[in-house]
């Protein structure tokens, strides 16, 4: 994942003035190109994405889902901001016209070869100090989750049934959601 020049502190401004198709994140100033996701990665996403929308609203829930682009400005603040591959945001509060300003209270994140190290790394301590209260990272090669319910981390395969942590009673078998 290409990142631009170190020495230049970019903004939301800057974000909102990329060319059309081109998506970036910003972290601490610094903004990470992001390129197109591949077919498997959609399949994942739209699938997970339906399921959790399909649960929250049997069960009558508050919460939303957003699958990306979805802007999340995690500490309302302008030098930060990110596009989750899916978020879930139980405070409509949070809820803007743009996006998401604070921290969802689910994150999942789709690994893709050039995002592996930043979703795995330096998103999770963000996500972390941010105050989201789950965070899942798959990895469709490997058939594997990381489920991060801070402060416990476990690890499952996706022919697991995963337990959602700020959904009790509900629990996603991700292999089954993939069927055709």
């Amino acid at each position: 994942m290409p990142m631009l020049p170190e020495d230049v502190i970019y903004t939301i401004d800057d974000i909102e003035s990329l060319r059309d198709g081109e998506r970036a994140e910003l972290i601490d100033g610094r903004m990470y190109a992001m390129a197109p996701p591949s077919r498997m990665h959609q399949k994942l996403s739209m699938a997970l994405s339906a399921a959790i929308y399909n649960y929250i609203r049997s069960h009558n829930g508050e919460c939303e889902v957003y699958p990306a682009p979805f802007a999340v400005c995690l500490f309302g603040d302008d030098k930060t901001y990110i596009e989750p591959d899916i978020s879930v945001i139980c405070d409509k509060h949070k809820l803007t016209d743009k996006g998401c300003s604070g921290a969802p209270d689910w994150i999942i994140e789709i690994l893709s070869p050039g995002t592996w190290l930043h979703d795995i790394y330096r998103k999770l301590e963000l996500y972390r100090a941010a105050g989201v209260r789950e965070y899942w990272i798959l990895d469709p090669k490997g058939g594997s989750a990381i489920v991060h319910a801070f402060p416990e981390s476990r690890e499952y395969t996706f022919d697991d049934k995963i337990p959602v942590s700020i959904c009790p009673g509900f629990s996603i078998c991700i292999s089954a959601i993939l069927e055709p």
